[in-house]
């Protein structure tokens, strides 16, 4: 062994020293190089300032003793090509440390891994970005690697280096924007961040945005992940990618997992909500936003960690045990997903590498400055990349069944909630973000391409062409839409004192019109519940007896009308309060007798309706749809028929008045037996029990031949009336 000549130190080793070059590696870790003869020697450069001494221990045990250079760099040299080694230091109190060494490795993330994530096109981007165990050449480390395209460089910092990221500069990955860099000895759970070198010549600190698990807020570092969990959803798996959601039964239970009880975890929740869930007959959970976010006043909506579970309620296996457990139960998942905005918070994704990257840099389409937040560069491949991958994510790390996208409208108009001058129009003039509309139409592609037989969802409050349509036919892809309309007539019309209902039947049967325009889902969300809106009870009319009155006959009317159906936590028992995220529901209401009668309601109406194919199997198809009506017109009545594919037919009546309609004539469909399958006035539901014994008749009348029957309907209260028999088509 010979130690190199004294040479020149190059410039760059100062700032490699101060771990603020973007190629460390081009000065750091083995250098092959030919003496006079032709011969390869290896030159090992190390970084490590105020040591004593360092050796570097190859991997037969041969010891270099590497000298210092400058500026706290030591080197020496070793005949042959590189090999495998460690870096053993002792410093002045002399202790030894013995570790890896991070600059011997290539680089973890390929060629063709920088080709797809510059072309937004990696749909695993999870795996390459972020931070990840891996065993690297014969040692066991971390893998860290995150997109800053501005950055002059990026240092890891965290647990395992004292919070000092000097010695840990990561390397540029050219054009691509990437900076990697593979730690020896950093294991799952170590806390880190990354500093980042502005081209303004400012180091910030910045959350990894690709962490799969972060600390607790207000805690804002990412942390190492590591999944030993293993599913046994296999069959649930297996069914849902041979079914499609639109033909199957759908009623969904709204979810804010940290108010639903309060105190309970991911894995502390699973026993009491299944329970809850197959009690009240739901088939699917919802859950309001569980990706990582700092202000737990935003309920989720202001995501910090797009690819991280709230730590608020545990670790990500824990969301997996939960999800598994559902799925395990029979009972799907829905998750809240939010790529229209992010915050601002200075430890995320606003100005990453202190320039706008995630975000559009122009604040016309870069701002929402009604929510202070920030609006996805939906143009620029990496971010569209990221958001696609990320909905990828959740389908494949946690078997999502499918995603609920908020707030589509303000992602589909350049001057949503603007002034003018306030924004800049497209290429074309118009005012739609056609950058936006393709990522939308993207995002849902891929993920029925990859995840057949999940559901994309969107929430979109306008009249946007083709939400439904299929991308091939210019539409954006999804699979259902918010009826927002419905939920805001409906709630206006049933919020009236019935006595003044007459006049508005409009509110509640306008939604004909259009219901067979897109693929719709009926929401009584939690935004309809809160800011001074009070709960679905306490917009009803009259006493208390007739507030239950009402929410039954609302919702056996909801759950029979075209499309499928989403309640929001609290409603399915007559929560009174209006709901608020920093306290739990109020259980308490259901040992009030009234209160369990609502609650056993629900259950038995989901229960007939996933049993009854007319009310979902055909929603979108207006074919299977019929208005019907009685020889005395009563707006008050409104009654309609649903039909399956298979002869299968049920009559929805309810009666809005406050007064019972006895001995009703009714025109229907076809004449033999009609069971009542629901009556929203049963006595063990709280009604007062008036009905029809259970069935009537409809014969074909003697002056126009159309089949008719009479029929007794409670007041406040609604009916489903199933064919038995007679003619069918």
């Amino acid at each position: 062994m010979s130690t190199p000549q004294k040479t020149a130190i190059p410039v760059e080793w100062a700032a490699v020293a101060a771990g603020s070059y973007h190629a460390p590696h081009d000065v750091l870790g083995p250098h092959p190089t030919s003496d006079a003869a032709g011969r390869t020697r290896t030159t090992i450069r190390a970084r490590r300032p105020l040591a004593e001494s360092v050796t570097a221990i190859l991997a037969d045990g041969t010891r270099i003793p590497l000298e210092h250079a400058a500026h706290g760099i030591w080197q020496g040299e070793h005949a042959g090509a590189p090999v495998p080694y460690r870096i053993a230091t002792v410093y002045e109190d002399g202790t030894e440390q013995l570790k890896g060494d991070p600059y011997r490795h290539l680089p973890t993330v390929g060629e063709l891994d920088l080709h797809l994530i510059g072309e937004g096109r990696h749909e695993r981007l999870w795996e390459v970005l972020g931070a990840g165990a891996h065993l690297v050449d014969g040692e066991i480390g971390v893998a860290f690697a995150v997109w800053a395209p501005n950055a002059q460089a990026v240092r890891v910092v965290g647990d395992h280096n004292g919070w000092n990221g000097e010695g840990h500069a990561m390397r540029s990955m050219g054009s691509s924007g990437v900076w990697e860099l593979f730690i020896p000895g950093v294991s799952p759970g170590t806390v880190y961040k990354y500093e980042i070198l502005t081209p303004e010549d400012r180091w910030i600190v910045k959350a990894d945005p690709m962490a799969q698990r972060t600390q607790v807020p207000p805690e804002t570092a990412s942390i190492v992940p590591f999944s030993a969990y293993s599913w046994k959803d296999g069959a649930w798996m297996t069914r849902r990618a041979a079914t499609h959601a639109v033909a199957q039964p759908m009623s969904i239970y709204e979810v804010h997992l940290g108010s639903w009880r309060g105190g309970l975890g991911y894995r502390e929740v699973a026993d009491p909500l299944i329970a809850h869930v197959t009690e009240t007959g739901f088939t699917h959970v919802e859950f309001m936003p569980l990706a990582e976010h700092p202000f737990g006043g935003s309920w989720g909506y202001q995501v910090s960690g797009y690819y991280a579970p709230t730590a608020r309620f545990g670790n990500p296996d824990d969301l997996r045990y939960l999800i598994d457990r559902l799925h395990q139960a029979g009972i799907g998942v829905l998750l809240d997903w939010v790529p229209g905005h992010f915050p601002k918070d200075e430890f995320a994704l606003a100005r990453f590498d202190g320039r706008p990257v995630y975000e559009h840099p122009d604040p016309r389409r870069g701002e929402h400055q009604d929510w202070g937040t920030l609006i996805f560069d939906y143009g620029r491949p990496e971010v569209r990349g990221f958001l696609v991958a990320n909905a990828l994510y959740w389908f494949e790390e946690f078997h999502v069944d499918g995603l609920r996208v908020d707030a589509v409208a303000s992602m589909l108009y350049l001057d949503y909630s603007r002034r003018e001058g306030e924004w800049e129009p497209n290429v074309h003039g118009g005012r739609e973000n056609l950058e936006a509309i393709r990522f939308l139409q993207e995002v849902n592609a891929t993920a029925y391409r990859t995840h057949p037989g999940v559901v994309m969802i969107a929430e979109e409050s306008t009249s946007f062409p083709g939400v439904t349509a299929r991308t091939d036919q210019a539409g954006l892809g999804f699979g259902f839409k918010w009826n927002m309309g419905w939920m805001n007539d409906s709630l206006q019309y049933i919020s009236r004192d019935p006595m003044y209902r007459a006049h508005h039947e409009g509110e509640m049967t306008f939604s004909f019109v259009y219901a067979f325009g897109e693929n719709y889902l009926l929401p009584i969300s939690h935004d309809e519940v809160v800011h001074g809106k009070g709960s679905l009870l306490s917009k009803m009319p009259g006493d208390h007896a007739h507030k239950l009155a009402n929410v039954r006959a609302y919702l056996a009317y909801m759950w029979g009308h075209p499309g499928k159906n989403l309640l929001f936590m609290g409603q399915e028992f007559g929560q009174i309060a209006e709901w608020s995220e920093s306290r739990p529901l109020d259980w308490w209401l259901l040992d009030q007798p009234s209160h369990a009668q609502l609650q056993r309601f629900v259950g038995a109406m989901n229960g007939v309706y996933r049993g009854t194919a007319p009310l979902w199997e055909r929603d979108g198809d207006s074919t299977r749809f019929r208005r019907l009506g009685a020889p005395q017109w009563d707006p008050n009545v409104i009654a309609f028929e649903r039909r399956d594919l298979h002869g299968g037919r049920v009559i929805v009546i309810s009666n809005f008045a406050g007064v019972e309609r006895p001995n009703l004539e009714l025109d229907v469909p076809v004449a033999g037996v009609w069971e009542e399958i629901l009556n929203t006035d049963a006595v063990e539901y709280g009604g007062a029990g008036i009905g029809n014994y259970g069935r009537v008749a409809a014969h074909a009348s003697e002056d126009h031949g159309i089949p008719r029957t009479m029929i007794t309907l409670p007041p406040l209260a609604t009916l489903w009336l199933r064919h038995r028999s007679g003619t069918r088509d």
